[in-house]
Parts: C-alpha cells; structure tokens; sequence
C-alpha cells in the first residue's frame, strides 16, 4: 500500500472570545455551532487558520513546511494528524501516522523511564509486542541505564530528552509529520539523533517538516510548501528562505 495524503480545500477555523464572554454554556455553543456565532455583541472572532489548502502527498515525498512564526505551519501538521477538524474541504490519508509534535506529549514524572516507555508507545499507537520489540533498541539509543527504573522526575533535561525522542522515533510508520525536532540536547546526543532521523525518514513513504532552520529542510526535503496567513503554496527549493524569517 502506497502512502498518500491529500488536501482539498481545506479550511481550519477557531472561534477567540474575550474574557467578559467565558461561561461554560457560551462555550459549548461556539464548539457546536463550529463559530457561527461570530457576530454575538461583537465579543467572538472566527481565526481562519488554514485556507482553501489543496495539494497531493504521495509515496517518496519529503516535505518541508516553511513560513514565519504564526503562518499556519502546526497547524496543517495537526490537520494532517487528525488533529483538527476541517470546517471545510476533505483531508484524506492512506497509511498509518505518526507525529512528533510535542515530543514529551504522554510523559508522567512519576512514573518510571520503562513505565513512560509503555505510556507514550501506547500513545502512538503501539500495541504490546511491538512496544516489546522496540525495547532493546530505546534502551541502548537513550543509555540511561539503571535510570529507567527510577522516576523520570529525577531525571535532567537531557535525560528526559534522550527519553522521549527515542521512543518517539521508534515506530516506524507510513507517513511521518515532524515539528522542529532537530538541535535539542547536547552537540554528541545531536548527532547520534540526526543519524536516527535519517534512518526513520529514509524508512517512512511521506515525511512532513515543519522548521526555521531553512538549511535543514533543504537537507532531508525533496518538495517545498510556504504558509502565510494560512495560505499554502508550493515552491521551488531555490525560493526556501526568500520572503520568509
């Protein structure tokens, strides 16, 4: 089965209302309603997040999602996910996903390093026996050791780090959508995840990327998309960084 994913006219909008309009009910009407209730005394604005975003992602395609802060970048990512809902067009996906978009998303404190390992494997959609599978290989990419039977709370930055990105890349899915996961950790942990993203993305069908480092995105993308405001457009590799931060 060949990966694919597709946008046509696509369109994510949010309801914003100010602190004078906060009650539970008024809530629940702008969820169900879907923001049609912009024009309530003026207290509710609709945000178009992504716009009339159409375009065709099929097997063998990497590509990197360019644009300044607040351009709409997580955003599509998350529509991509089955995140967000569109409130208009169709998203369809052919193939499993998995994200990286909040890499310590699932992580307890409490629990211990093998305890968080079976928590946020589960969350990305493992079941027992590939968890199982995967153990060996997290446990010698983290090197933590005997750390993983204590706490994470006990744990430093990088350690925790070092956790968390080795469990997320360890499934190995059709279509990969990754949020600014590159220069966290120290410049040897750097490295060793750098060489494990290359690995994960040369296995994958889609690989979606979301970055500032415009260097990166030319480095593992084949295909280029610039957000503003919510728009999408393709681009050519020579145009990445041309008119945006």
């Amino acid at each position: 089965m060949a990966a694919r994913l597709t946008f046509d006219n696509v369109t994510i909008q949010y309801p914003v209302f100010n602190s004078r309009n906060m009650s539970l009910r008024n809530h629940l009407i702008r969820i169900s309603t879907g923001g049609r209730i912009e024009k309530e005394a003026g207290h509710t604005q609709i945000v178009t997040a992504l716009k009339d975003a159409s375009f065709d992602i099929r097997e063998g395609d990497a590509v990197g999602l360019v644009g300044h802060n607040g351009a709409g970048k997580s955003t599509l990512l998350r529509t991509m996910a089955g995140v967000y809902t569109p409130v208009q067009g169709t998203v369809n996906r052919l193939g499993r996903i998995a994200t990286m978009l909040d890499i310590g998303a699932g992580m307890d404190p409490e629990l211990s390093g093998y305890e968080n390992i079976t928590r946020m494997s589960m969350l990305l959609g493992l079941n027992k026996s590939e968890i199982q599978a995967n153990l060996k290989d997290i446990e010698e990419f983290t090197e933590l050791g005997d750390f993983l039977n204590l706490p994470v709370r006990t744990y430093s930055a990088g350690m925790g780090t070092r956790l968390m990105f080795a469990v997320a890349t360890s499934t190995k899915p059709d279509i990969l959508l990754v949020d600014e996961m590159f220069g966290t950790g120290d410049s040897e942990f750097q490295e060793k995840a750098r060489e494990r993203m290359i690995k994960l993305i040369r296995s994958v069908g889609i690989f979606v990327f979301a970055s500032h480092s415009l260097d990166v995105v030319r480095q593992y993308c084949n295909r280029f998309f610039q957000l503003e405001h919510g728009t999408v457009r393709e681009i050519s590799r020579d145009a990445v960084g041309k008119g945006t931060d």
